[in-house]
């Protein structure tokens, strides 16, 4: 911060004194005010940058041919300070402009040419364009490849930004290599606390938190949150994305109150430095919300989730799915709070949205299934909530692996409607459909499969067909003492109903 701030000072008074001796469109003039904005620009004080940019491009455009290449270098640089502030439309039309000039006066395998082709493929990227975003990042690597040192810093940039779109892309497995890539170039060539050395341990970090492994991107952040706090000043777009990822780390991890320090000093720095409706503090106070309701504070985490959906709602056209999300998270708050009337409203309106918006068997959209079949549930109406969890569960059962934890949320579900409606039969079905499919994909002494074990004995113990009940309550029994601490809640349960059915078959005989 003390070397921007040092910087902008020379900067300054080097304009001071242009401005009182020279003409109003001299070239120095333009010179200084693009200093001054690339200082601003570096600090993340974008609406600063943009007004010296804009000044600079003002006096360029009146004494320059309109092909001039210092034309070309204004536009990227106005393109650039509207992406980072969210404008992608704006930044798109000024970028395409720097590349309109540079493919008329540069050579095809101009490096600038790669770089206009990487500041296009970025605005793409943030657009969701992610076949055009790859295009035009595999047009610059191309010319990068050929025009530049195999250690080139430009290299390194356009491997991650490749990384970036199959990471968006979800294809993991696709984006580590180019991240990798990009990391080992930059280790060499750059001091051990540069900021783009952070963009590649964030970019490493996202991958592992993207694929599930929370404890592999755990230290990849913390690397990049290291550098971040060393060179940024303290209230840095970038600083705050890097305490969001830590956040939601945590927040995977159920570590919710380590998590919530992270998510609300991201939010910090957006209230400082964004407008208050920008999307990105939508999503800080959507991050605080979850935290706080996971930790049971349900006043605040409902106050934050309604500032998410109030810049939503002003932001985004009324079918978007982050508007769902919304929804779907005040609707989880109600619910939590016991209020399901409320929360069986919000969810519709997720769901209306999702079904117009998604893929009939897209995972969010199972979310919704199930939200709507608990809200039900809770309020007594199983008849109802039946349907929903079947939708759900028909979704989960295309897409998820067959020993995935939320398919056996569904199956407890649906055989608890069925228990609940008096069905006892069916859901004994559904607890040894879901037993078998658990049977075949998890090893035999797995925790999990004692847990359904249990659970159909306690529908056959319900039944009073003792015998029956008796034969899962054994292998539960097994299990669990083996996988857990006689103290546990789940082996203690088990033991009870195991010799309570002997004893009534005991009585019986």
């Amino acid at each position: 911060m003390g070397e921007y701030s040092k910087s902008l000072s020379l900067y300054e008074k080097a304009l001071d004194i242009r401005q009182k001796t020279l003409p109003s469109n001299h070239p120095d003039l333009t010179t200084s005010y693009n200093n001054i904005g690339n200082v601003y620009d570096s600090m993340g004080e974008y609406s600063k940058a943009l007004s010296f940019y804009e000044k600079a491009l003002e006096i360029q455009q009146k004494t320059l041919p309109s092909s001039h290449p210092n034309l070309a270098t204004s536009y990227n640089n106005i393109g650039y300070v509207y992406d980072e502030m969210g404008e992608y439309s704006k930044a798109l039309s000024f970028y395409e402009k720097a590349l309109e000039i540079r493919e008329k006066t540069l050579p095809s395998n101009h490096p600038s040419l790669a770089n206009s082709y990487s500041n296009i493929g970025n605005v793409y990227d943030s657009m969701g364009e992610y076949s055009k975003a790859l295009s035009l990042y595999e047009k610059a690597l191309e010319i990068f490849k050929k025009t530049l040192p195999s250690s080139h810093p430009s290299l390194a940039t356009s491997y991650s930004n490749i990384g970036n779109v199959y990471n968006h892309m979800e294809e993991y497995s696709k984006s580590l290599p180019f991240y990798e890539k990009a990391l080992e170039i930059m280790q060499k060539i750059l001091p051990s606390n540069h900021y783009l050395l952070a963009a590649s341990y964030n970019n490493i970090g996202n991958v592992y938190n993207n694929m599930g492994d929370y404890s592999k991107a755990l230290p990849f952040y913390e690397k990049a949150l290291e550098i971040l706090e060393k060179t940024l000043p303290s209230n840095h777009p970038h600083l705050a994305s890097s305490y969001n990822n830590i956040g939601f780390v945590y927040d995977e991890m159920e570590e919710y109150s380590k998590a919530l320090p992270f998510y609300e000093k991201a939010l910090q720095i957006g209230q400082k430095i964004l407008p208050s409706n920008h999307p990105d503090l939508a999503y800080s106070y959507n991050n605080v919300g979850n935290a706080y309701n996971n930790m049971g504070d349900y006043s605040k985490a409902l106050s934050s989730h309604e500032k998410a959906l109030k810049i939503r709602e002003i932001t985004l056209p009324s079918n978007h799915p982050l508007l769902a999300a919304s929804y779907n998270n005040i609707g989880n708050v109600y619910y939590n709070m016991g209020e399901y009337s409320k929360s069986l409203s919000l969810y519709e309106k997720a769901l209306e949205i999702r079904q117009e918006t998604l893929s009939s068997n897209h995972l969010d959209l199972a979310t919704s299934y199930n939200n709507m079949g608990n809200a039900y549930n809770q309020m007594g109406e199983h008849s109802k909530s039946l349907p929903f969890y079947e939708k759900a569960l028909e979704i989960q059962q295309k897409i998820l692996p067959s020993n995935h934890p939320d398919l056996t949320t569904l199956h407890n579900n649906i055989r608890n409607v069925h228990n609940n409606m008096g069905e006892h039969p069916k859901a004994i079905s559904v607890d040894e459909k879901a037993l078998e499919s658990e049977q075949s994909s998890l090893p035999s002494n797995h925790p999990s499969l004692a847990i359904s074990y249990s659970n159909t004995g306690l529908l056959y113990d319900n039944m009073r067909a003792y015998g029956k009940a008796l034969s899962y309550y054994e292998p539960a029994l097994d299990i669990l003492k083996y996988a857990l601490s006689a103290t546990r809640p789940h082996i203690e349960t088990v033991k009870k109903n195991f010799e309570l059915v002997k004893e009534i078959i005991k009585n019986i005989l």
